[in-house]
């Protein structure tokens, strides 16, 4: 089964033949930008599409951006240098996908949202609605500034760049493409992406197995006993995020809050004309998503098989560089081509449409200019993404010390997701109207996740990190529920 090595010397560089296929595979985005964005009219055009994107678009456009170049690079980097038990949050990811399509879709199409915070506002007030867009843009802000940083170390490395110089790049495409197309062009091109995911995924697959000696059933022997295929952990043992307890109660509450509070994602999901059809989208998300997070996986383990087999082949410096390493010094023309086209590709789509939307509906629109017409708001939205870009640059640039950038995406997440996702659920569950108890509460319970973090990162607690969004819910649902019964009386 095995073809050879090939000779790192001649493959190491980026031919002509790989920037063709680069550019072959990212011109798509600019036209699907300038045939959506030569008909957005106004606001209701840039952020919803007019509510007439197919379901299926939708679905692939939600896991395009689920996936992002943190699976693309951080997945098989974890896979390398641990194992699958990451696959156990997918469990909980499939129960909050549920969940959050016929616990919180309704309630936003009920509402007929732009910005999904004005839920909070027709549920509580404006000034929940305002702290809940502002949490959103520190928590969306930070973590897809990890993502950034994922996909521009790996394409610095595989092009032989400066970080800043890839992270530039990203940032100047992202904002034309956004700015200009707003979300049709986003979601449309979110399915492309998708789609491209898929196929250069399998193309690397089916490389490294044809590198392999003595086929499957010795890649399955080594990477066995190295306990590379490891899936479930259930040790009772509260400062392990990896056991299947702490796994999927995280993932469980992380996808309620990042499919469900997250305007980014839910965005997506109110570009289709209906209540059902959004929420069979996100039910169908499960079959899109799961292929995706396996087949990356896989891609993973293999390398670390790769690798072994062959120790004269030198390896990366650290694990968060396995895939950029491999792509840099043993793929062929072409191949290494496709693999940087899915890595450009799953960085160009960024927040920066749901950032905007949150800002000019949340904050622009009802508190510095409430009576400009549709022309100004649009003008002013595409102003925002070019600012939310810059900021988002500095931010990655921000992350180079970051050394597992799954786990610290997640960590991030953790600290003001229970807040927002608490506020939430006190919204959809309760006959609540707590205002100013709710800032309270989501100000509290940041404050206090943010605590038990440091605490346990410098071993003063016992608590895994996996646990803080699910304390940080219950703390925040329960403590804004009983400010406002206190409050009322």
């Amino acid at each position: 089964m095995k073809l050879g090595i090939f000779n790192q010397n001649i493959i190491a560089a980026i031919t002509s033949v790989d920037i063709l296929i680069l550019l072959i595979s990212v011109i798509p985005l600019f036209v699907i930008s300038y045939f959506f964005g030569k008909e957005e009219k106004d606001t209701g055009d840039f952020f919803l599409g007019g509510r007439k994107v197919p379901s299926i678009v939708s679905c692939l456009s939600f896991v395009a951006t689920e996936v992002s170049a943190l699976t693309i690079v951080g997945v098989p980097a974890t896979a390398f240098s641990e194992n699958w038990e990451y696959l156990q949050f997918f469990i909980g990811s499939a129960a909050a996908r549920i969940t959050v399509a016929f616990l919180f879709i309704p309630v936003f199409y009920k509402y007929e949202c732009t910005s999904i915070y004005e839920f909070l506002k027709h549920r509580f007030g404006n000034a929940t609605q305002y702290t809940g867009s502002i949490f959103f843009f520190i928590t969306r802000l930070t973590a897809s500034g990890v993502r950034l940083y994922a996909t521009s170390m790996a394409v610095a490395y595989i092009m032989g760049w400066s970080l800043i110089q890839a992270i530039l790049l990203f940032t100047i495409v992202s904002i034309i493409f956004i700015a200009f197309g707003g979300i049709k062009a986003v979601v449309w091109a979110g399915a492309y992406q998708a789609s491209m995911f898929f196929i250069g995924g399998i193309a690397l697959l089916i490389f490294l197995l044809f590198q392999m000696q003595g086929g499957i059933t010795t890649i399955w022997q080594i990477a066995h006993d190295a306990g590379r295929l490891s899936v479930f952990k259930f040790d009772l043992n509260l400062n392990d995020a990896t056991t299947f307890w702490a796994g999927t109660a995280n993932a469980f509450f992380i996808g309620l809050a990042v499919f469900g509070t997250d305007q980014e994602m839910v965005q997506r999901l109110l570009t289709v004309e209906t209540r059902k059809k959004s929420q069979r989208t996100m039910v169908a998300t499960i079959l899109g998503a799961l292929p995706v997070l396996c087949l990356y996986l896989s891609i993973g383990t293999l390398l670390y098989v790769f690798y072994r087999q062959n120790p004269n082949v030198t390896g990366p410096e650290q694990a968060k560089e396995v895939l950029s390493h491999f792509i840099t010094n043993s793929l062929p023309m072409g191949l290494k081509g496709l693999l940087l086209s899915v890595i450009v590709l799953a960085s160009i789509d960024s927040p920066l449409s749901s950032l905007s939307c949150s800002f000019i509906t949340d904050i622009y629109r009802p508190l510095i200019n409430k009576s400009a017409n549709e022309r100004h708001y649009l003008l002013v939205s595409r102003a925002g993404v070019i600012v939310f870009g810059i900021i988002l640059g500095l931010i990655a640039y921000l992350c180079s010390p970051v050394e597992n950038i799954l786990w610290f995406a997640f960590q991030i997440v953790s600290l003001t997701g229970g807040a927002t996702l608490g506020i939430f659920l006190l919204g959809v569950l309760t006959k609540s109207h707590g205002n100013i108890a709710n800032i309270v509460a989501m100000v509290l319970s940041s404050i206090l996740m943010t605590a038990l973090l440091l605490l346990s990162n410098y071993g003063y607690i016992n608590l895994a990190w996996s646990w803080l969004i699910v304390i940080g819910t219950a703390l925040t649902f329960i403590t804004g529920l009983l400010m406002s019964l206190i409050s009322n009386k």
